[in-house]
């Protein structure tokens, strides 16, 4: 009978690599926590509504890529495709916004999306991602920005490029979707099917397409900026101001949409060129009216999603520094069946003082235990037997030098604190 492998578009972390997402998750929520932000968990699937609502009918996620089934109550579930709409029901839900606004929230969260996997781009992915609800003014733009700025400089990743632009609010986007559509209607007969339903539901995606023709098309496309309403140039102006104030270097990309219908005014991405086609590493922007779409009073809000995998190919591909993996401090090695009985007494005590102790717990020969030692990448070796027990005695050996040091097995803790500094 063949073996079960893991489904396509999913992979495997190996404890050999466990350590790497640690780090940057920890990395995450501390420098989240700077700016005040406090981590929320919302359930893996929600209503297939919600996301209907919030992402948008338009958008590729909702028409192709999301995994939607009916439970056993006739009822229509979706696994999450992206973390912002989980973050706005919890919000409703629970009134976070009686607690005073604005409300900052990050989550590091799984995502579900069927599309080609490919490197960087996987069906079961996870997300590092922050939402701020209740800030109208461009310093809120300009502060996310500087998170996602200040967490990638915290991980040492480099030549990262900042691209901002700004898609309008609802009222001055009818004329530049009245003027996009006029341009892509001469230009019809090329676009591909998918485009064709787009130009007369949502022009704006077009943009967005991945199709060599339509974006050929695209690129002298009107440009969003040119149609944007006092308010909304306004704000853009202001972003900009802010983010030289912070030292933050930008360019402005006119071709930047997002690929999701909740955005209005800023979006932007932080994009490399260091793993290939899929160079962008982390999307957001401002969504002011998706609170009140989803039912609630009107909250100007905003926030960034950043991909873990991709993250992590990309620090891979620049060599970014990556702590060790947790090693065993102490390993006992036993003689004996009495030794095995005595050094549960000594791993205890060592594991008590915050000390990565490990025994053999097959109970095989010495020689068996040193090699296993040596492959789980041991400290320090100490070998118990029925001599050792008796005198209270044994020899910690250093595994990288192989200087053996005399301690007294009662105190091991202690003896092993001495020797390690």
């Amino acid at each position: 009978m063949a073996s079960i492998k893991a489904i396509k578009g999913t992979q495997d972390v190996l404890p050999s690599e466990s350590h790497k997402i640690q780090y940057i998750e920890k990395t995450a929520l501390e420098v989240a926590a700077l700016y005040g932000y406090r981590e929320e968990r919302t359930p893996v699937f929600e209503y297939t509504e919600l996301f209907q609502r919030s992402v948008g009918d338009t958008t590729d996620i909702v028409q192709k890529e999301m995994y939607t089934f009916e439970d056993k109550g006739g009822r229509s579930i979706t696994l999450r495709p992206e973390g912002t709409a989980g973050a706005v029901r919890l919000l409703l839900e629970h009134a976070l916004y009686n607690e005073g606004l604005p409300q900052k929230v990050a989550y590091l969260t799984s995502c579900y999306r069927y599309e080609k996997p490919q490197a960087g781009r996987l069906r079961e992915f996870h997300q590092f991602g922050i939402e701020c609800f209740g800030a109208q003014d461009a310093l809120a733009d300009a502060e996310i920005i500087s998170l996602a700025d200040r967490f990638f400089k915290k991980l040492g990743v480099k030549d990262l490029a900042l691209q901002i632009n700004s898609i309008g609010c609802p009222e001055c986007r009818k004329a530049y979707h009245s003027a996009l559509k006029q341009h892509f209607e001469s230009n019809k007969e090329q676009l591909c099917g998918t485009c064709h339903g787009r130009l007369e539901t949502n022009p704006m995606r077009i943009l967005d397409c991945k199709s060599p023709v339509c974006g050929e098309i695209a690129k002298d496309a009107p440009r969003t900026i040119d149609y944007l309403c006092d308010e909304c140039k306004e704000h853009f102006e202001n972003l900009q101001k802010h983010l030289t104030a912070m030292g933050i270097d930008f360019t402005v990309n006119t071709s930047i949409v997002r690929g999701l219908d909740y955005y209005t005014k800023t979006v932007f991405e932080f994009v490399s060129n260091s793993i290939g086609a899929q160079g962008t590493v982390c999307g957001g922007g401002r969504y002011d009216g998706l609170v009140e779409q989803m039912g609630g009073t009107h909250i100007p809000s905003l926030g960034f999603g950043l991909g873990i995998e991709r993250l992590i190919l990309l620090m891979e591909a620049q060599n970014c520094y990556f702590p060790e993996p947790p090693k065993c401090d102490v390993y006992i090695a036993c003689i004996g069946e009495n030794s095995f009985n005595e050094s549960v007494k000594y791993v205890n005590n060592l594991r008590e003082n915050g000390i990565a102790a490990q025994f053999d717990l097959t109970k095989r020969s010495l020689k068996a235990q040193m090699k296993y030692a040596d492959k789980i990448g041991a400290k320090y070796v100490v070998v118990i037997g029925d001599d050792e027990i008796a005198t209270d005695s044994g020899k910690l050996k250093n595994m990288e030098t192989g200087e053996q040091t005399p301690i007294k097995l009662s105190a091991l803790a202690d003896e092993y604190v001495k020797i390690a500094k």
